[in-house]
C-alpha cells in the first residue's frame, strides 16, 4: 500500500540553540522565499514555527521509497547549507523558550491570524511542537470507517511507543509526551476542534461531515470562516477527503527517518490484521493519558501483544522495520531513553547531539554501547 509521510525538523546552531531562518534557507534553495519547494527530490517546506522544515517525499510510495526518498534529501539539505546548521527531529524541541522562534511571516497570513485571534498562536502548542504525520489511503467509505475506528482504538498505543517529547525549556516534566499535552489545550477556546486529541467512533461517513460542520458553524461564529477546511480538524487522526487518505497525526516526531518508517509499518502490518480492539471512551481516554505519561512503561503487555499481532500480518518490507518497535517495547519509547539519559548524565546538549547524529546517519537511537542500535 503506498502511503506518504511528512517529517518536520528544527533548524539548530552547533550548541541547539533553535534558528528562526527556515525562510533564508529556502531562499537559499530556491532563489525566492515561497511556502514550498522541490529539491532534491523531495518537497521542503516551511512551518508556522521559523525554526523548523518540513520534509516531503516525491510521492506517495513504499516504506523503503520514502525512507531512501526522503534520506538523500536530507543529506542534500545538510550539504546546499555547508553542514552549518544541526537539524533535529523529536516531537518538540527540548532547549525551546518560546523568544528564540517566530512565526512565518510571509504567505498565509490570513490564516495565522485567524488563529492567533482565537487562540494566541505564540505558545509550545502552537511554535514548538513536530509531528510524524501518516498520509493513509482508503479506496471504499466501508474502509475509511474501518481504518478510521481501528486507528482511534491503537491511537494510545501509538503514542506510547512514538513519545519522544520528555523535555520542555531544557527540564524534564512528568510526561513523556509534551507535544500532545500542549497540543491538546492549543485551542481550547473552540475544544470541539481538538476534541482533547482522541476522535470520535464513526457509523458513517457522514458522522464525521456532521463533526466538521459542527466546528465551521463555530468558526463562523467568530468571525473566522476562512479556518473552515478539512484541515482544520485537528484530531489524532483525522480524514482528507481532497486526498482520499486519512492523516494520522498523534504521533511523535522520531531521532531519523528508519524510526519513522518502523512507527509506520507498526501501524500498516496492525491495521491489515483481523485485531478487533472494542473499549470505551472513557477507557480510551484513560489509556491516551497513560500513553502520554509513562509511554511504553504505561502499556508494555498490551504493547507486546500488539506487536505480535503485527509480526503475523506484516508484509515482508513492513518485518524488516518492526525490529526497530521491539527495541522500543524492551527499551521504552524514545522519551523513556532521553529521560534515562539525562537523569543519569544531567548534560542535555551531548544527548541531543547523539540524536542529531542518528537524523544524519539515519540510524536508531538505543540503549546499547554507543547510542544507536
Amino acid at each position: 500500500m503506498p502511503i506518504g509521510t511528512e517529517h518536520e525538523y528544527s533548524i539548530n546552531d552547533r550548541s541547539f540553540r533553535p534558528l528562526p531562518i527556515s525562510d533564508r534557507i529556502i531562499e537559499q534553495l530556491s532563489g525566492a522565499v515561497e511556502h514550498e519547494v522541490a529539491f532534491a527530490g523531495i518537497l521542503v517546506s516551511k512551518e508556522l514555527q521559523k525554526h523548523a522544515l518540513e520534509l516531503i517525499p516525491a510521492r506517495p510510495g513504499t516504506l523503503n521509497f520514502l525512507e531512501e526518498n526522503l534520506y538523500r534529501g536530507l543529506i542534500e539539505l545538510y550539504r546546499a547549507t555547508n553542514y552549518k546548521h544541526r537539524f533535529l527531529g523529536l516531537g518538540m524541541h527540548p532547549l525551546l523558550t518560546l523568544d528564540q522562534t517566530a512565526c512565518w511571516d510571509d504567505d498565509e497570513q490570513e490564516y495565522y491570524q485567524a488563529y492567533d485571534r482565537l487562540f494566541n498562536i505564540r505558545q509550545h502548542g502552537w511554535l514548538n511542537i513536530q509531528a510524524l504525520q501518516i498520509n493513509i489511503p482508503y479506496k471504499s467509505k466501508e474502509e475509511l470507517i474501518s481504518m478510521f475506528n481501528k486507528i482511534r482504538a491503537l491511537m494510545p498505543y501509538l503514542v506510547a511507543v512514538s513519545a519522544s517529547s520528555p523535555i520542555v525549556e531544557g527540564k524534564l516534566t512528568s510526561y513523556l509526551d509534551n507535544r500532545l499535552v500542549y497540543y491538546r489545550e492549543n485551542q481550547r477556546n473552540i475544544p470541539e476542534i481538538c476534541h482533547g486529541i482522541l476522535p470520535e467512533k464513526l457509523e458513517s461517513v457522514d458522522d464525521y461531515v456532521q463533526i466538521n460542520r459542527r466546528i465551521y458553524s463555530q468558526l463562523k461564529e467568530r468571525d473566522a470562516g476562512i479556518l473552515c477546511r478539512e484541515w482544520v480538524n485537528s484530531r489524532g487522526v483525522i480524514v482528507r477527503f481532497t486526498r482520499k487518505c486519512l492523516e494520522v497525526k498523534a504521533i511523535d516526531e522520531q531521532e531519523c527517518l528508519r524510526s519513522d518508517m518502523a512507527i509506520a509499518a507498526f501501524l500498516l502490518a496492525l491495521l491489515r490484521s483481523d485485531l478487533y480492539l472494542e473499549v470505551g471512551e472513557d477507557e480510551l481516554r484513560s489509556l491516551l493519558e497513560k500513553a502520554m505519561k509513562y509511554g511504553v512503561a504505561g502499556l508494555g503487555p498490551e504493547l507486546e501483544k500488539l506487536y505480535s499481532v503485527a509480526q503475523k500480518s506484516a508484509t515482508e518490507e513492513e518485518k524488516r522495520y518492526l525490529p526497530v518497535v521491539a527495541k522500543r517495547i524492551e527499551q521504552g519509547s524514545l522519551a523513556e531513553i532521553m529521560a534515562q539519559k539525562l537523569r543519569e548524565t544531567g548534560e542535555i546538549v551531548p544527548l541531543l547531539a547523539d540524536l542529531e547524529w542518528s537524523l544524519r546517519e539515519n540510524r536508531p537511537y538505543s540503549m546499547e554501547p554507543g547510542g544507536c542500535g
